[in-house]
């Protein structure tokens, strides 16, 4: 019993920390990268459809992504759909390939973005500290089911406290690294 509620404790605690890590690749750094399109969406013969399903995107240099379209007639939706995207983006057409240049980030915009940073990795932190919260209780339920005595409900609640520090320090590492490239100019 104890070890499964470890297990799922530490299983949803590592699907935050990724969670987390998924959402810090759509914020940009100044640096091209391809998930950073990843949000965006094109009407693709009345469908909404995930950019890398209707083109190939790839980065050209450092500061400029590179899109393929399968079909010459999607250039224009294609376009349209990362002008609309609140990413501050202006596609250049060039025939039959699209590229999207990235401007340099003021010092202000960094600041901005290390602030929205911070704010997921607090959220990813009581993320975790919840469901820290969650299996100490299933622990305390057991316990007062008489189905563990009181040795084994505090050895299970260092273990998944372990697992919490660990967790929330991998956020700590993963929010500096971001950080750290976020004001490299």
């Amino acid at each position: 019993m104890i070890n499964e509620i470890k297990k799922d404790a530490s299983d949803r605690m590592k699907k935050s920390v990724i969670a987390l890590q998924q959402n810090l690749t759509k914020i940009r750094t100044g640096r091209a990268n391809t998930s950073l399109l990843d949000q965006i969406f094109v009407d693709y013969y009345g469908n909404q459809t995930a950019l890398n399903q209707v083109a190939n995107v790839s980065i050209e240099d450092s500061r400029t992504l590179k899109i393929t379209p399968w079909e010459k007639d999607m250039i224009k939706p294609i376009e349209k759909a990362i002008m609309s995207s609140n990413l501050g983006l202006n596609p250049v057409s060039a025939g039959i390939v699209i590229r999207v240049p990235l401007p340099p980030l003021t010092e202000e915009r960094r600041k901005d973005m290390i602030r929205v940073i911070k704010q997921d990795g607090e959220q990813s932190r009581v993320a975790v500290r919840n469901i820290r919260r969650d299996s100490l209780g299933d622990i305390k339920e057991l316990l007062k089911e008489k189905i563990i005595g009181e040795d084994e409900e505090r050895k299970a609640q260092e273990e998944i406290q372990g697992l919490t520090n660990k967790h929330v320090e991998e956020i700590d590492q993963i929010i500096a690294v971001k950080e750290k490239e976020l004001m490299i100019v």
